[in-house]
Protein backbone atom coordinates (compact mmCIF):
# COMPACT_ATOMS: atom_id res chain seq x y z
CA UNK A 1 0.00 0.00 0.00
CA UNK A 2 1.97 3.17 -1.34
CA UNK A 3 1.14 6.31 0.28
CA UNK A 4 1.50 9.66 -1.36
CA UNK A 5 2.19 13.08 0.12
CA UNK A 6 3.11 16.59 -0.72
CA UNK A 7 5.95 16.89 1.81
CA UNK A 8 7.85 15.12 4.57
CA UNK A 9 5.51 16.26 7.55
CA UNK A 10 2.01 15.67 5.48
CA UNK A 11 3.85 12.06 4.62
CA UNK A 12 4.51 11.45 8.57
CA UNK A 13 0.77 12.67 9.13
CA UNK A 14 -0.65 10.11 6.39
CA UNK A 15 1.53 7.22 8.11
CA UNK A 16 0.20 8.46 11.37
CA UNK A 17 -3.16 8.03 10.08
CA UNK A 18 -3.00 4.60 8.67
CA UNK A 19 -1.52 3.35 11.83
CA UNK A 20 -4.51 4.45 13.54
CA UNK A 21 -6.80 2.89 11.31
CA UNK A 22 -4.99 -0.14 11.51
CA UNK A 23 -5.01 0.28 15.40
CA UNK A 24 -8.58 1.21 15.53
CA UNK A 25 -9.83 -2.07 13.24
CA UNK A 26 -8.17 -4.16 15.59
CA UNK A 27 -5.05 -5.15 13.49
CA UNK A 28 -3.53 -5.67 16.18
CA UNK A 29 -4.60 -6.13 19.91
CA UNK A 30 -3.96 -4.44 23.12
CA UNK A 31 -1.34 -6.29 24.44
CA UNK A 32 0.54 -7.11 21.00
CA UNK A 33 3.56 -6.01 19.30
CA UNK A 34 3.28 -3.95 16.18
CA UNK A 35 5.40 -4.98 12.89
CA UNK A 36 9.03 -3.60 13.16
CA UNK A 37 9.89 -0.19 11.56
CA UNK A 38 11.40 -2.14 8.40
CA UNK A 39 8.09 -4.39 8.30
CA UNK A 40 5.92 -0.80 8.25
CA UNK A 41 7.88 0.58 5.57
CA UNK A 42 7.81 -1.71 3.38
CA UNK A 43 4.04 -2.32 3.62
CA UNK A 44 3.31 1.61 3.56
CA UNK A 45 6.29 1.86 0.96
CA UNK A 46 7.74 4.97 2.87
CA UNK A 47 11.25 5.15 4.40
CA UNK A 48 11.84 3.79 8.00
CA UNK A 49 12.46 7.54 9.44
CA UNK A 50 8.99 8.64 8.07
CA UNK A 51 7.62 5.25 10.19
CA UNK A 52 9.33 6.18 13.53
CA UNK A 53 8.04 9.48 13.63
CA UNK A 54 5.10 8.12 13.00
CA UNK A 55 5.13 6.06 15.52
CA UNK A 56 6.71 8.79 17.82
CA UNK A 57 3.41 10.39 17.48
CA UNK A 58 1.25 7.72 18.08
CA UNK A 59 3.82 6.71 21.37
CA UNK A 60 3.00 10.48 22.39
CA UNK A 61 -0.41 10.16 21.51
CA UNK A 62 -0.68 7.15 23.83
CA UNK A 63 -1.83 4.55 22.33
CA UNK A 64 1.63 2.62 21.34
CA UNK A 65 4.22 2.20 24.10
CA UNK A 66 7.80 1.42 23.33
CA UNK A 67 10.04 -0.95 25.33
CA UNK A 68 13.62 -0.83 24.70
CA UNK A 69 14.78 -4.24 23.08
CA UNK A 70 11.32 -5.72 22.80
CA UNK A 71 9.49 -3.53 20.23
CA UNK A 72 6.70 -1.32 20.38
CA UNK A 73 3.12 -2.61 21.77
CA UNK A 74 -0.41 -1.46 21.34
CA UNK A 75 -1.67 0.42 24.53
CA UNK A 76 -5.47 1.50 23.18
CA UNK A 77 -7.22 1.17 19.68
CA UNK A 78 -8.58 4.56 20.31
CA UNK A 79 -6.82 7.67 19.95
CA UNK A 80 -7.37 9.55 23.32
CA UNK A 81 -7.59 12.98 21.76
CA UNK A 82 -10.68 12.03 19.56
CA UNK A 83 -12.20 10.83 22.90
CA UNK A 84 -11.53 14.48 24.43
CA UNK A 85 -12.44 15.98 21.37
CA UNK A 86 -15.92 14.09 21.69
CA UNK A 87 -16.52 15.04 25.12
CA UNK A 88 -15.98 18.64 24.49
CA UNK A 89 -18.47 18.50 21.68
CA UNK A 90 -21.25 17.11 24.37
CA UNK A 91 -23.53 18.72 25.63
CA UNK A 92 -24.21 20.07 29.41
CA UNK A 93 -26.10 17.63 30.23
CA UNK A 94 -24.11 14.42 28.65
CA UNK A 95 -21.24 16.36 30.49
CA UNK A 96 -23.48 16.27 33.87
CA UNK A 97 -24.34 12.81 33.42
CA UNK A 98 -20.67 11.68 32.95
CA UNK A 99 -19.23 13.92 36.32
CA UNK A 100 -22.12 12.22 38.59
CA UNK A 101 -20.37 8.86 37.06
CA UNK A 102 -16.71 9.78 37.93
CA UNK A 103 -17.26 11.87 40.97
CA UNK A 104 -19.82 10.09 42.92
CA UNK A 105 -17.43 7.16 43.18
CA UNK A 106 -14.62 9.11 43.64
CA UNK A 107 -16.15 10.72 46.78
CA UNK A 108 -16.52 7.46 47.60
CA UNK A 109 -13.06 6.39 47.46
CA UNK A 110 -11.70 9.66 49.04
CA UNK A 111 -13.74 8.38 52.40
CA UNK A 112 -11.59 5.53 52.25
CA UNK A 113 -8.03 7.03 51.02
CA UNK A 114 -7.88 10.51 51.49
CA UNK A 115 -5.40 12.40 53.85
CA UNK A 116 -4.81 15.50 55.21
CA UNK A 117 -3.55 17.37 52.74
CA UNK A 118 -6.34 16.65 50.18
CA UNK A 119 -9.20 17.58 52.74
CA UNK A 120 -6.86 21.16 52.86
CA UNK A 121 -7.16 21.71 49.57
CA UNK A 122 -11.24 20.92 49.27
CA UNK A 123 -11.04 23.33 52.37
CA UNK A 124 -8.96 25.92 50.38
CA UNK A 125 -10.85 25.87 47.42
CA UNK A 126 -13.93 26.52 48.98
CA UNK A 127 -12.76 28.98 51.27
CA UNK A 128 -11.49 31.12 48.09
CA UNK A 129 -14.77 30.99 46.07
CA UNK A 130 -17.46 31.65 49.38
CA UNK A 131 -15.44 34.72 49.01
CA UNK A 132 -16.20 35.97 45.39
CA UNK A 133 -19.83 35.51 45.76
CA UNK A 134 -22.76 38.15 46.75
CA UNK A 135 -25.53 37.58 49.54
CA UNK A 136 -27.81 35.25 47.42
CA UNK A 137 -24.39 33.14 46.94
CA UNK A 138 -24.20 33.94 43.01
CA UNK A 139 -20.70 34.91 41.92
CA UNK A 140 -19.99 38.65 40.91
CA UNK A 141 -20.57 39.36 37.30
CA UNK A 142 -16.90 39.97 36.97
CA UNK A 143 -15.68 36.84 38.56
CA UNK A 144 -17.13 33.67 36.49
CA UNK A 145 -13.87 32.25 35.46
CA UNK A 146 -12.21 32.72 38.59
CA UNK A 147 -15.33 31.34 40.76
CA UNK A 148 -15.35 28.35 38.36
CA UNK A 149 -11.80 27.27 38.73
CA UNK A 150 -11.83 27.72 42.30
CA UNK A 151 -15.38 25.36 41.80
CA UNK A 152 -13.41 22.75 40.13
CA UNK A 153 -10.67 23.30 42.20
CA UNK A 154 -12.51 21.21 44.73
CA UNK A 155 -13.91 18.88 42.85
CA UNK A 156 -9.98 17.92 41.29
CA UNK A 157 -9.49 17.58 44.80
CA UNK A 158 -12.26 15.08 45.57
CA UNK A 159 -10.84 13.29 42.64
CA UNK A 160 -7.56 13.13 43.60
CA UNK A 161 -8.25 12.52 47.50
CA UNK A 162 -9.26 8.95 45.88
CA UNK A 163 -5.71 8.05 45.13
CA UNK A 164 -6.53 6.57 42.04
CA UNK A 165 -4.29 7.34 38.78
CA UNK A 166 -6.36 6.42 36.41
CA UNK A 167 -9.31 8.25 38.08
CA UNK A 168 -7.35 11.44 38.63
CA UNK A 169 -5.90 11.02 35.32
CA UNK A 170 -9.55 10.52 33.24
CA UNK A 171 -10.95 13.58 35.49
CA UNK A 172 -7.94 16.02 34.50
CA UNK A 173 -8.79 15.26 31.03
CA UNK A 174 -12.74 15.86 31.39
CA UNK A 175 -12.52 18.71 33.34
CA UNK A 176 -11.65 21.15 30.83
CA UNK A 177 -15.09 20.33 29.41
CA UNK A 178 -16.47 20.79 32.70
CA UNK A 179 -15.46 23.92 33.12
CA UNK A 180 -16.60 25.53 30.14
CA UNK A 181 -20.51 24.06 31.49
CA UNK A 182 -19.44 25.51 34.81
CA UNK A 183 -19.26 29.00 33.39
CA UNK A 184 -21.98 28.41 31.21
CA UNK A 185 -24.29 27.73 33.88
CA UNK A 186 -23.07 30.61 36.25
CA UNK A 187 -24.07 32.98 33.56
CA UNK A 188 -27.40 31.35 33.51
CA UNK A 189 -30.35 32.40 36.11
CA UNK A 190 -32.35 29.54 34.85
CA UNK A 191 -29.78 27.66 36.45
CA UNK A 192 -29.17 26.87 40.20
CA UNK A 193 -26.36 28.51 42.14
CA UNK A 194 -23.88 26.66 43.22
CA UNK A 195 -24.53 26.06 47.10
CA UNK A 196 -21.74 25.92 49.59
CA UNK A 197 -23.46 24.10 52.01
CA UNK A 198 -23.87 20.93 49.73
CA UNK A 199 -20.07 20.99 48.92
CA UNK A 200 -19.51 21.34 52.45
CA UNK A 201 -21.74 18.20 52.94
CA UNK A 202 -19.33 16.29 50.74
CA UNK A 203 -16.07 17.59 52.25
CA UNK A 204 -17.67 16.20 55.51
CA UNK A 205 -18.67 13.01 54.76
CA UNK A 206 -15.02 12.44 52.69
CA UNK A 207 -13.00 13.87 56.19
CA UNK A 208 -15.58 11.68 58.77
CA UNK A 209 -14.56 8.38 56.30
CA UNK A 210 -18.19 7.55 55.27
CA UNK A 211 -17.75 6.31 51.71
CA UNK A 212 -22.00 5.93 51.30
CA UNK A 213 -22.86 9.82 52.12
CA UNK A 214 -20.10 10.76 50.75
CA UNK A 215 -21.12 9.62 47.00
CA UNK A 216 -24.96 10.32 48.02
CA UNK A 217 -23.54 13.99 48.42
CA UNK A 218 -21.99 13.96 45.60
CA UNK A 219 -25.30 12.67 43.58
CA UNK A 220 -27.36 15.37 45.67
CA UNK A 221 -24.88 18.20 45.07
CA UNK A 222 -24.71 17.50 41.13
CA UNK A 223 -28.38 16.06 40.59
CA UNK A 224 -29.72 20.18 41.21
CA UNK A 225 -28.12 21.28 38.27
CA UNK A 226 -29.32 18.01 36.06
CA UNK A 227 -32.96 18.99 37.12
CA UNK A 228 -32.31 21.92 35.51
CA UNK A 229 -31.10 21.04 33.00
CA UNK A 230 -33.54 18.33 32.00
CA UNK A 231 -36.49 20.82 32.55
CA UNK A 232 -34.95 23.28 30.42
CA UNK A 233 -34.53 20.68 27.41
CA UNK A 234 -38.13 19.81 28.00
CA UNK A 235 -39.44 23.04 27.64
CA UNK A 236 -37.75 23.36 24.17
Amino acid sequence: MALQAAGRRSLVDTVVDALRAQLAAGEWPVGSRIPTEHALAEQLQVGRNTVREAVRVLVHAGMLRSRQGEGTFVVSTADPGDIMRGIQRAGIRDVLELRIALEAEAARLAALRHEPADLARMRAALDAQAGLADAEGRPHADSLELYADHDIAFHKAVVEAAHNTALTATYGWFSSSVREALVSALDDRAMPKVVHGDHRAVMDAIAAGDPEAAERATRALLEKPMRAVEALLSAR
